[in-house]
């Protein structure tokens, strides 16, 4: 099948995850830049995860108190009802946000068997060393990171006051290839997953 033109029985479900939730954060502009490009696609239904939504806290527990649970029940249920995430990243010395973090590291499951594609931004890295590092993160949990990701070097520069990016061929551009890639994991591990569940 070729992964330019997938064949899809129905939409794949994309949970696009905010992985900052910093104060004055450039996260949602970057993430609705992307957010409309993929609207652009058929094989997708887009849902938004945003850790500033939820507020959950750093200690872990298997019994969370019923706060925790109200907190949980506002993102663990677009996660375990995805079928592929895409993570929009800044980069912070040298790394990933500690909230980003913790939304990973309260979920297991519903991260197992399915793909995940990155867009990341920060200064001249352009937010890669996060997500080299995330790569890592998500092979533990048994997911799969897709090759190609969007990245902005400097972002603040390439975007006007409205939101929209100041020259957005190239950038487009890599966002059909990520996409594409994605679409092409997760229907094949969909499928799979139908036929034999997955074990870790």
């Amino acid at each position: 099948m070729d992964i330019n033109t997938p064949e899809h029985t129905s939409p794949l479900k994309l949970a696009v995850v905010i992985g900052s939730n910093r104060d004055g954060r450039f996260g949602p502009t970057v993430a609705d830049w992307f957010l409309s490009r993929a609207a652009l696609r058929e094989d997708f239904l887009v849902e938004v995860v945003d850790p500033a939504d939820a507020e959950l806290p750093t200690a872990l527990s298997f019994s969370p108190s019923p706060d925790v649970r109200a907190a949980l029940g506002k993102v663990t249920p677009k996660l375990a009802g995805a079928d592929a995430f895409v993570v929009v990243t800044p980069e912070y010395n040298h790394s990933f946000p500690a909230a980003l973090k913790n939304l990973i590291d309260w979920h297991f499951g519903e991260w197992q068997a399915k793909p995940v594609g990155f867009v990341s931004y920060g200064g001249i890295s352009g937010g890669l060393r996060a997500v080299e590092q995330l790569r890592q993160v998500f092979a533990e949990l048994h997911a799969v990171t897709v090759r190609d990701t969007v990245s902005f070097h400097n972002a603040g520069a390439h975007f006007d006051d409205e939101g929209n990016h100041r020259d957005p061929a190239a950038p487009n551009a890599a966002a059909k290839t990520m996409l594409d890639q994605l679409a092409w994991w997760a229907e094949a591990l969909r499928s799979a997953k139908s036929v034999r569940p997955y074990a870790s």
